[in-house]
Order: C-alpha cells, then sequence, then structure tokens
C-alpha cells in the first residue's frame, strides 16, 4: 500500500507454531481459543510477517523471519510452514538480496532474524551483501549472552556472523527521513520498535509489543515478555498516540491481519482493516 511517497509491502516467510498459553501468557485458554484455535499439542499458527519499506531511494526491510538454518528437531517443535519464503516473496516484487540497502531487526529472537545469513559454500554469510543492518547494542549484547530464561529464544548462527555488516544503535535514532527506531521495552530489555512517516501518515511496526491484532488490549501480552510492566506502559503510551493519528499498524506474528489501522472510539483502542 501508498505510505505518502512511499510504498510498503507486508512480506511473508510463512508461519509456525507456538503453544497459546506462550503467545497469551496471563489470558485465559477459554478467551484466546474463541480468536485462535489451537491443536492437540495446544499449538497455534502464527505469522512470520517482515516489512518493505520503499522511499523511492532505498529498499528497507524490517525482520527477516525464521530462515532456514534449523534442523529436523526444531521443526518439529515449531512446525515451520515455508509455502512461502521471504526470498521467494521479495523475488516476485522484483527485487533480489542485493537490492536491499538497510536491514532492521527489532530484536534476535529466531523468529525474527532468520535471513539474516544464508550458507554459501559451507560458510554463513550476510544474505544481504550490499545492506547495512541495524540493531540495539543492548540487544545484541543480551543476544551473545543469553541467560537461562531466553537461551531458547536466541541462536548464534541466525545473526552473529552479520556483525561485520551491522550498526549498532543507543537509543531512538532515525535511519533515514521517515524511518525512525524508537525502543520499546518489555518483550526484551532493548528491543526496538520502527515509526514509518511520509506526506502527514503514519505506520507503525510494533514487533512484539503487539504481535498480532489480539494484542491491542492492553492485558493480552506474551510470556516471553521478560519486563512485563514495562510492556504494559509502552503500550499505554503508544496505542493513544497511534489511535489518534490512525496510525497503520503491522503485526509481526497474525495469522489473518498483516495490518490495520488503528482507531479510538468512545475511549476504546480498537482496529479498523485496510481495504
Amino acid at each position: 500500500m501508498k505510505l505518502g511517497a512511499f510504498d510498503l509491502h507486508a512480506i511473508s516467510d510463512g508461519s509456525f507454531l507456538l503453544d497459546g498459553g506462550q503467545m497469551f501468557s496471563i489470558v485465559p485458554k477459554a478467551m484466546w481459543e474463541k480468536r485462535i484455535p489451537a491443536d492437540a499439542h495446544n499449538r497455534i499458527r502464527i505469522s512470520l510477517t517482515c516489512l518493505l519499506i520503499q522511499t523511492g531511494r532505498q529498499n528497507i526491510l524490517v525482520e527477516t523471519g525464521i530462515g532456514d538454518k534449523f534442523n529436523a528437531k526444531f521443526n518439529e517443535i515449531y512446525g515451520v510452514d515455508h509455502t512461502r519464503t521471504l526470498p521467494d516473496e521479495l523475488r516476485k516484487l522484483h527485487l533480489e538480496p542485493q537490492d536491499i540497502d538497510i536491514v532492521i531487526n527489532t530484536h534476535l529472537h529466531f523468529d525474527h532474524c532468520g535471513w539474516n545469513l544464508r550458507r554459501e559454500d559451507g560458510k554463513l554469510v550476510p544474505t544481504f551483501p550490499r545492506a547495512r543492518y541495524f540493531i540495539q547494542r543492548g540487544e545484541w549484547e543480551d543476544a551473545q549472552h543469553p541467560t537461562e530464561r531466553n537461551r531458547a529464544s536466541y541462536i548464534e548462527h541466525f545473526f552473529a556472523a552479520a556483525e561485520a555488516q551491522t550498526e549498532f544503535l543507543d537509543g531512538d535514532t532515525e535511519i533515514v527521513p521517515g524511518v525512525r527506531v524508537e525502543v520499546g521495552a518489555g518483550h526484551t530489555r532493548c528491543m526496538q520498535c520502527v515509526r514509518v512517516e511520509s506526506e502527514g501518515d503514519t505506520a507503525f511496526f510494533p514487533s512484539d509489543l503487539v504481535p498480532t491484532n489480539f494484542h491491542i488490549a492492553n492485558a493480552w501480552m506474551t510470556s516471553f515478555d521478560l519486563y512485563p510492566l514495562e510492556t504494559l506502559a509502552n503500550k499505554k503510551r503508544l496505542l493513544p498516540e497511534l489511535a489518534e493519528a490512525k496510525a497503520l499498524l503491522v503485526f509481526p506474528h497474525d495469522p489473518c491481519v498483516p495490518w490495520a489501522r488503528l482507531v479510538k472510539s468512545e475511549g476504546k483502542i480498537s482496529t479498523e482493516a485496510v481495504l
């Protein structure tokens, strides 16, 4: 879709399965299962949605999906469906990896940085050879030194070999005119969101602060959030402002709705479909 002078594309890297209780934390299954059904193992299928921003001068990719560097055991646990992949979807837009100028990772969990790297002649190399990769310095450090609490979420061979092309940020930063990253701690200590503004219109990629359309409600958050009270505070700070602007919210994991407009009516924040 058009956003001012920019072109935005919601790009799929397929989908995978996660435990429904993990995705909705304190929300009872009796409530969340009405919206998204679980399989026999209590897993729900969620999307792997990346955002391509075309400014007219740069091709900017936000997130790189889950990639292809996992083994059979990983696939058995997470049930990755790669009917669609990020590289193939980019090719449908007549883009090759060398056409990407900038990659922004909101954080380095395995489902957000999988195509940062690819295998070439037995080695891991950056998938996007010309791109500058942007990540918060603190997120990189946490990913390199995980704890027992978050070790399963960080897989070093998904991202580490791109270090030479990576620029480390220390807080909110304008990447190019109209594209800005803003630290939105909660899911991880230094996760960043992406704000896109052009000709008075706004899009916002909240990453796992609001992973699906179902997570608009303040109390609906994931059990992966290391700092849930910060998630809550950031949702209460950001969502009213974005709703006031009728911003386009891009969901990284919604199985049916890649994006929607935030609206406020009678004091309640909800979403409005984008036609």
